[in-house]
This record gives C-alpha cells, sequence and structure tokens, in this order.
C-alpha cells in the first residue's frame, strides 16, 4: 500500500493534469430525475421586444431599440417563425412595456401606437403564429415608466409620484391595457406596476436630478400597495376583470426580499390578496457585496407562498450574459433557487445603435444591423434548449445531480401533449463531463437528444439515446447544454 500511495504521489507531482484528467472522463456522476415527482406548476418561458427605453423626447428623437423598422416583410416573418413557430423557441409568454408617451396630459388623448407600432406588430403577428400552431400565447405588459406629468418633479425620468395624479396614471395603465385587450385583441391576462423600482439610487437624493438609463420611477412599498388596493376597481369599471395586477418588478430576486418588496406586501393582506402573480426581475449579480449584488434565492417568494399557498412567481427580465452555456445559470437558479413558474428574459432582440451608451446587458437572441441585415445570435440556441422543454402547463420536475458543474433542469409532461424533457449543462471549462442519470416516473426508454455548444453546434440533432437499465449515461461536452425529450 505504501508503494502504490508513493507511484500515486509521484505520478500526481508529476503530472496531475493527466491522471486527473483520466479520472474525470471515466467517472460517472450520480444524478436523478424524478418525472413523478411535482415541483410546482410552470407556465413557460417567454420573449419580450422593447421599443422604445429611453428616449426623453420621442417627437424630436423617436427610439425603435427591437430593430423591426429596418427589417423587410421577410425577415420579419423569419423571425417570428424562429420566436413562435413550431420549430421555434415556441415561446408561451410575451412581454409588453408601456412607454411615457402614449398621453401628453391626463386630459389629452391617448396614442397607444405612437411610440408602440413595432411592438405590436411582433406581438401580433406572434399571436397570428402561436394560434396557427394551435399553441397557447399569455400577454404581460409592465409600465416602464411614467409621463412627466404623473411625476412631482414634472420633468422625464422624475423619481417621485404625484400623489394628485394617482388615479391618472392608474387610468393610463388601464388604457393601455384594454386597448390590448379590447381593440387589438390580443391575450393579457397581466398589468405590472413598474420597472425596477425599489432602485431610489437612479437619483440625486434629493430627486432634482433625471434617471439615468431606461424609464423608472420610484416605487415604495406603501405605493405599491396602495395601487394594488384601489386600481381593481377602475380596472373592473373598465371591463378588464380578467386582466390581473402583479406587483411590479424589482431587479432581482435578492432585492424583492432583502430590500423589503415582499414583506411590505405580507404586512397589507388586502394588497396581497389583489395580485395575480408575483413578478420580478431575475438578474444575477455574482459580484460580492456591492449594490448590484443579487443571488437567485426564493426568500420573499416563500414567504407570500405561505400566506398564499401555491402563488404563481414570474421572472419578467434576466440576462442572457455572454450568451454561451453560463446562460443557463440565469433559468436554472431561477427555476430551482428562485423557485420560479415562469421565465421572460430580457430584450430578445435588439438594436445596439439605439441604446444610448452601450447595454449593460447586450445578450440576445437576434442582432438588428443599421443596413437592415439581422444575426441570429448565439444566445438564442441555447435559449431553445429550455424554451422548446419547458411548454406552458408542464412541471418543473425534481432532480439532482452529485457535480455542482452539472445542472440539470427537467419538465414532466403534467397530463399535456408535450413531452417529458430533461436538460443536462456542462458549466466546466476544463472536463468533459460524465453523467450517470437514474430516470424514474415516466413510460418513456427512448430520449431524443439536441445539443448547443461552442462553435457551430446549434441545437445539433443526436438522435434517439436509449436507457440502460432506467438509467442515461451520457457524455457532456465541456460547455454544452443537452436538451433530452422522451419518446414513447
Amino acid at each position: 500500500m505504501k508503494i502504490k500511495l508513493t507511484t500515486l504521489f509521484i505520478a500526481l507531482l508529476f503530472n496531475p493534469v493527466s491522471l486527473f484528467a483520466q479520472y474525470k472522463l471515466i467517472n460517472k456522476i450520480p444524478s436523478e430525475v424524478d418525472f413523478s415527482k411535482h415541483l410546482r406548476d410552470w407556465d413557460g418561458f417567454g420573449f419580450n421586444y422593447v421599443e422604445t427605453a429611453q428616449t426623453s423626447d420621442y417627437a424630436a428623437e423617436p427610439q425603435e431599440y427591437g430593430g423591426f423598422s429596418l427589417l423587410d416583410e421577410k425577415e420579419k416573418a423569419e423571425i417570428i417563425d424562429l420566436v413562435f413557430g413550431e420549430d421555434g423557441l415556441k415561446v408561451s409568454l410575451l412581454k409588453m412595456f408601456l412607454d411615457p408617451w402614449h398621453q401628453a396630459s391626463p386630459e389629452a388623448e391617448f396614442k397607444h401606437e405612437w411610440s408602440a407600432k413595432y411592438m405590436l406588430e411582433f406581438a401580433e403577428k406572434g399571436f397570428a403564429t402561436t394560434t396557427f400552431r394551435e399553441g397557447d400565447l399569455t400577454i404581460i405588459t409592465t409600465l416602464y415608466g411614467p409621463p412627466a406629468w404623473a411625476t412631482q418633479q414634472k420633468f422625464f425620468g422624475g423619481r417621485d409620484l404625484d400623489p394628485e395624479m394617482k388615479e391618472a396614471l392608474a387610468a393610463y395603465m388601464i388604457d393601455w391595457a384594454r386597448f390590448l385587450k379590447k381593440e387589438k385583441k390580443l391575450p393579457l391576462k397581466y398589468l405590472s406596476l413598474h420597472n425596477e423600482g425599489e432602485d431610489w439610487e437612479r437619483w440625486p437624493q434629493d430627486g432634482s436630478g433625471e434617471g439615468f438609463f431606461d424609464y423608472n420611477m420610484f416605487w415604495p412599498h406603501e405605493q405599491v400597495n396602495d395601487f394594488l388596493k384601489f386600481m381593481p376597481a377602475m380596472m373592473k369599471e373598465a371591463g378588464l376583470e380578467d386582466v390581473d395586477l402583479t406587483n411590479g418588478e424589482p431587479s432581482n430576486w435578492f432585492r424583492f426580499s432583502a430590500w423589503g418588496c415582499a414583506a411590505g406586501l405580507l404586512d397589507d393582506p388586502e394588497a396581497l390578496n389583489n395580485m395575480g402573480i408575483i413578478t420580478s426581475h431575475g438578474f444575477y449579480g455574482d459580484l460580492g457585496m456591492q449594490r448590484w449584488y443579487g443571488n437567485h434565492n426564493s426568500s420573499g417568494v416563500d414567504m407570500l407562498r405561505e400566506a398564499r399557498p401555491g402563488m404563481h412567481a414570474w421572472v419578467t427580465s434576466t440576462s442572457w450574459g455572454k450568451m454561451d452555456v453560463m446562460f443557463m445559470r440565469e433559468i436554472y437558479g431561477n427555476i430551482y433557487n428562485s423557485k420560479v413558474n415562469a421565465i421572460i428574459p430580457w430584450a430578445g432582440i435588439q438594436r445596439p445603435a439605439k441604446w444610448e451608451g452601450g447595454d449593460p446587458n447586450p445578450g440576445n437572441a437576434f442582432r438588428v444591423n443599421e443596413d437592415g441585415s439581422y444575426q441570429v445570435q448565439k444566445g438564442y440556441y441555447f435559449y431553445k434548449q429550455a424554451s422548446r422543454a419547458g411548454q406552458a402547463g408542464m412541471a418543473v420536475a425534481r432532480t439532482y445531480c452529485m457535480d455542482s458543474q452539472v445542472p440539470v433542469i427537467a419538465f414532466a409532461s403534467n397530463n399535456t401533449n408535450h413531452p417529458d424533457a430533461v436538460i443536462i449543462s456542462n458549466w466546466s471549462s476544463k472536463w468533459d463531463k460524465g453523467v450517470h442519470m437514474k430516470i424514474k416516473g415516466t413510460n418513456a426508454t427512448k430520449f431524443h437528444a439536441y445539443r448547443t455548444g461552442s462553435g457551430e453546434e446549434n441545437y445539433k440533432d443526436l438522435g434517439v439515446i436509449e436507457l440502460e437499465d432506467g438509467y442515461l449515461n451520457y457524455k457532456a461536452p465541456i460547455g454544452t447544454v443537452t436538451t433530452f425529450f422522451a419518446e414513447n
């Protein structure tokens, strides 16, 4: 034994990488998916088209960040099919922003299409394509920022709500919802009160200056609760009883809990009971405990679910990262750590030239160039690995994997026509990972696999893989995401 240990020590000393590489390649990491163990219902993955986000004078300087204005009809149809089509992302959700330019004053007529023409076109064509393939689409709309007249400062980017304008601002949101639902016949289900309204540090301490980057207003907890309590009666009067309110969208789940957003709702049962779902952005900020820190945690969601069991929570914006395998950190962390029921990433189609100062979250599915061309980005294919697997009506299934670089996501069919699906990622930059995965809770013995990795491997069809005595044995290459769909 001493000789063997000495030999091993010498081998490690002079050639550690080679020896460990051999170990990693032959090792089979214990893991399991149980499709019969449902953690929660799944409402689906979504898409977000952002048209107007920053300009302080739309008449003089219109902004069209999504890029549809530059594309011809053929290119638009291609992108719509890639997002909503049978062979595309097959998203179940769509987020639409309400910008500050729809009404010049509380007495003025609404101009809902003036600054939202291309976002509306995207939504209508996407809904038509979803309907054609007999799918379901649910829309959430979010107040990006209020008109200047609704703020105390009376200028674009003003920090504080003018209390005398609260009903007028509510009417501003409600008429937009009415327009989408009644006039455009779009499947609107939720109205969200704000975009990152918890972030009081976007303005000078006295509130004298304009906010930076995109549209916002400060929404203290008391203000959120107030709107949740008085708006439902106004919505009923407008014929929108079937459109539910949400609490608005803090920057991440850490802030939702640690900054008091969840506690504020819990302390006001009437406001909490008037919410349809819980909403927040799901950005992960692994930057130490500085002000943009934000981990994936469920503290706030758990707190509210104690008062309202089974309440659904949606991520309404999250980063595409560097459009590589680590995009799965945003998805896995939000599902299994933040315990959400749906994910909609930040702007999926972007025209970079139209974001002032450069977008701090430049990852996306499509890039639109100023010459009217577009590219399908790598982020599209990584997202496709998840979005097609997790369709609306399915359930998040219980998983484990005894390697922290190999997160496993699984969606159970849950009596839908969608097949059970499991997603295996390899976050390692050094090792291929051999997975020995017990598959439980399904009758399937075969799974059809697709993989996205570095280079030209974009949702590559790997064919059908058969289970071996109930186990899925698979070697996940470095930096890849592989999705397995059950075949019955």
